[in-house]
């Protein structure tokens, strides 16, 4: 489903880019741009919403190993 489909998410959702192909969580809105970063931190780009999809599970979960570990080794997100 693309984001003209989906309501504003909440602030830490993972979706897939789908013009760079890149997962990113999302951080906010301005301007009607969506705000993405990548999930172990970093900087930030903006997206349109049409551009986006909700991230797959097995994404989701890849992301969500990645941020615990990025935080055991006591890495800045």
């Amino acid at each position: 489903m693309c984001a003209d489909h989906m309501s504003t998410p909440e602030i830490g959702v993972l979706l897939w880019d789908i013009r760079r192909d890149r997962l990113g969580e999302f951080r906010g809105v301005c301007s009607g741009r969506w705000y993405l970063r990548p999930p172990r931190g970093g900087r930030e780009w903006d997206v349109d919403p049409g551009d986006v999809q909700p991230a797959e599970p097995g994404e989701r979960l890849r992301a969500e190993n990645a941020r615990a570990n990025s935080r055991s080794r006591g890495e800045v997100l």
